[in-house]
């Protein structure tokens, strides 16, 4: 593993796990994120970021976290693994309440400056909905790969697979 992507859910753990993974593998971590968002939580324009994103998948290593359906085939392109978190709505709903709850007024490590956790309901229903919506979009998207996709549907699933791939 040389190039990684990792999908799923808000609340799942995508950019814990892509810190994690790269601290184990020695590989940069970056996060969708961080790109995609300016300060005061304003989207930024694809157009304004998409040449940074194109920079880093042409690295010769790194793990990419985060769901934007638009840069999947980008990422795809030149990813050598997939891993999709397919965590329940319940679970990712509890760490989003978690995560604001310890991070209120804070930006997180993973987030663009100047965009402070907050309670924000409609946030709370799109990840209450992920399975509906965006979820189709990524897995649309994800038809293209050539590859094997480490699908994990759970925590324990995915310690067990960190487990198994880092003994390797």
């Amino acid at each position: 593993m040389k190039r990684i992507m990792i999908v799923g859910p808000c609340g799942s753990g995508k950019s814990t796990l892509a810190v994690r993974l790269g601290g184990l593998l020695g590989i940069p971590s970056f996060h969708l994120d961080q790109l995609a968002w300016s300060p005061g939580w304003r989207e930024s324009p694809e157009a304004d970021w998409r040449p940074e994103l194109q920079r880093i998948v042409a690295l010769d290593r790194w793990i990419i976290d985060g769901n934007d359906a638009g840069t999947i085939p980008l990422r795809l392109a030149r990813a050598d693994t997939v891993i999709f978190l397919e965590f329940t709505p319940m679970v990712c709903l509890w760490r989003v309440v978690k995560r604001i709850v310890s991070n209120r007024g804070r930006t997180r490590f993973d987030m663009a400056p100047d965009c402070p956790e907050r309670v924000d309901l409609s946030f709370l229903y799109y990840v209450a909905t992920w399975n509906r919506g965006p979820r189709k979009r990524v897995e649309k998207k994800l038809e293209e790969a050539d590859h094997e996709i480490v699908h994990l549907a759970s925590p324990r699933a995915l310690e067990d697979w960190l487990r198994r791939t880092i003994a390797d």
